[in-house]
């Protein structure tokens, strides 16, 4: 048996227990350039942010005293000249403060609140701690001179702070500041003055505090005093609600630059928003997402707020104030989360059900409305049932019995005939009209789902799909005599115009202005455009296109046997005369599609003008002879 000293020893393998080595703490070292640097060129979008962050500050500082003294003043003054000084009325700073907050970079003395001040918190406007650094944006230096409020017999404390990331802090006498609060007073550097001059300043407060709900001033080098923030627009009472409609509308006017062509007014209780939306009077491209104004607890958030309503309902801009929304770190973005998702969310269906009752409070608003608007009518009624069945009759789509609305050409169109793009469209409407044929351009966007949804709404239509064949079936046919005189120009025809993967019939149709009619849809147009790439490629690509090949119907070149020309045309027996007409024929129908020509087709249409010219030519020197 191993003795009791051997069986204490560790195994050869197994390694002697190390000794930790003690563990030195480092504290990060800022380079407050730097960090000025980032902020200014990445996370603001502009210098002139400074004078925001200030006011968001003032009034943060105020909300934190009403918060514990009811009834506080509230007042925020701005005094301009060489040096730019921000006075609030505010709960102010104790001497461990400014220690605390203003010595460390990203803390916030709203984040160390406790007792009512937590409690408040969520009143505040700023919450990350960094809107001081903003100021060293456009000075080198900011000096903070603070009383705080709550504290019996607190002295004032000044605290200058330096770009180079310095500081002093020194206790100043009573009368330095005989009321409670705060003020920051900037020095501009030489590249920053042009944000400080006074008429600058006098337009970005407006511009950022001109709802904020406590009284903001700005006073000039002469001492003139100019309030910059009133109460809300919408939020003011007038004498009638015709004279509201008005000061909203000049609202706009000066917000926006448009005339709205009504107001909706937005009200989220739950969520804290209210505002109003303005609905523009003329159309708009859907891609055009141009921004809404934003408050946050009446400071601008934003102006270019794209984010805060629906895609499709883009005719409107809005101004509109919430306590519930998050700003993004800049301040200048909403931060996308579930509250956003449902505001928006609720605010669409504002403008939704402001859009469904126009039918019954007011048609001839509605059919202004939808004259510049219908796209986004119809971008919403794919997906809303109840607005589908209350809008669609009202909405315009364009038919071979001009642009009216589908409930007004179901009535003389039981079965609606309804194209996959606008060239099928041009390409029939004529003859499709002269027929007695209902079709609707279907090659709009949004157009034809919702042509097609219109059985739901209007039970007893018959809505499908047009197709070439239809075109032609209610074309008459020629006497067969007539076929037969036309045969060998049809027969060079068909050769001719059959390189162009495009079959020749000869009917009689109206109007008899039109001598050709191209017949052609989506599939064919993709079979010759598959068979044409084939042709030019080699190898594997060409054996791949090859294997794609369909058998998709041809395309057709209808000739009108009541047209003069056509008639002239049939009689023609010298083939290069019949090639060349056969040609121009084509080119013509080629044209009335108004599509985009391919290169052989551009080359027909040359060939067919010269030739026709030539022949003419030709036969003048003949009879000069």
């Amino acid at each position: 048996m191993p003795d009791a000293e051997s069986a204490a020893a560790p195994p050869l393998t197994e390694k002697a227990p190390q000794v930790s080595q003690p563990q030195t703490a480092h504290t990060f070292q800022v380079d407050l350039r730097g960090l000025v640097d980032l902020l200014s060129h990445h996370l603001y979008s502009s210098p002139r942010v400074y004078l925001r962050e200030l006011l968001q500050n003032a009034v943060d500082a105020i909300t934190a005293r009403q918060a514990v003294q009811p009834g506080a003043p509230a007042r925020i003054t701005v005094r301009t000249g060489d040096s730019l000084t921000v006075t609030d009325s505010g709960i102010g700073l104790s001497e461990a403060d400014v220690h605390s907050f203003l010595a460390t970079i990203g803390r916030s003395s709203k984040r160390a609140a406790e007792g009512e001040l937590e409690a408040a918190r969520g009143d505040f406007i700023g919450q990350f701690g960094i809107g001081l650094l903003a100021c060293f944006v456009v000075a080198d230096e900011i000096t903070v001179i603070s009383r705080h409020a709550i504290t019996p017999g607190a002295p004032a404390v000044e605290w200058r702070g330096r770009s180079d990331g310095s500081y002093t802090i020194r206790t100043l006498p009573p009368e330095a500041m005989p009321e409670p609060g705060t003020t920051v007073t900037l020095t501009p550097r030489a590249d920053g003055t042009q944000w400080t001059r006074p008429d600058q300043v006098t337009a970005l407060a407006r511009h950022y505090g001109g709802l904020l709900r406590h009284e903001v001033t700005v006073v000039d080098p002469q001492g003139t005093s100019t309030r910059i923030n009133d109460t809300p627009p919408w939020e003011q009472a007038h004498g009638s609600p015709l004279a509201r409609r008005e000061a909203l509308a000049e609202h706009c006017r000066t917000t926006f630059g448009f005339t709205p062509l009504d107001t909706i007014d937005l009200d989220l209780p739950v969520a804290g928003l209210r505002g109003v939306a303005y609905v523009l009077p003329t159309a708009v491209s859907p891609s055009e997402r141009a921004g809404h104004r934003v408050h946050l607890k009446g400071m601008l958030l934003s102006d270019q707020a794209t984010e805060l309503l629906p895609d499709w309902a883009f005719f409107v801009r809005c101004v509109v104030d919430s306590t519930s929304l998050r700003p993004t770190a800049s301040r200048e973005a909403l931060y996308e989360d579930e509250t956003l998702a449902a505001i928006r969310d609720a605010l669409g269906v504002r403008i939704r059900d402001w859009l469904t009752g126009l039918a019954a409070s007011d048609p001839a608003l509605l059919h202004r409305f939808i004259d510049s608007h219908h796209l986004a009518v119809k971008a919403l009624a794919r997906y809303d049932d109840e607005l589908l069945r209350m809008l669609l009759p009202w909405l315009p789509f364009e038919t071979t019995d001009g642009n009216v609305t589908l409930e007004e050409f179901a009535r003389t169109h039981r079965t609606v005939l309804v194209t996959r793009s606008v060239e099928e469209f041009r390409q029939v409407a004529p003859i499709a009209a002269a027929a007695g044929l209902g079709v609707v351009n279907g090659g709009y966007t949004y157009d034809r789902d919702l042509v097609h949804r219109l059985p739901e709404i209007r039970p007893g239509t018959t809505v499908t799909d047009l197709d070439p064949a239809t075109v032609t079936a209610h074309l008459d046919s020629v006497d067969t005599s007539a076929e037969l005189a036309a045969a060998a120009f049809l027969s060079i025809a068909r050769e001719t115009i059959g390189a162009y993967e495009c079959d020749v019939v000869l009917r009689s149709f109206q109007p008899v202005t039109a001598p050709a009619l191209l017949l052609d849809n989506r599939e064919a147009r993709h079979e010759r455009t598959r068979a044409g790439l084939a042709e030019s490629s080699d190898g594997l690509w060409a054996d791949i296109l090859g294997s794609l090949r369909s058998e998709t119907p041809r395309a057709q070149l209808v000739l009108n046997h009541l047209n003069p020309l056509v008639r002239r045309a049939a009689t023609i027996t010298e083939r290069g005369l019949a090639v060349t007409t056969a040609e121009a024929l084509y080119g013509q129908a080629l044209l009335l599609t108004r599509r985009p020509l391919r290169a052989a087709e551009s080359a027909l249409l040359n060939r067919a003008f010269i030739g026709l010219l030539t022949h003419a030519m030709h036969d003048q020197e003949k009879g000069e002879l």
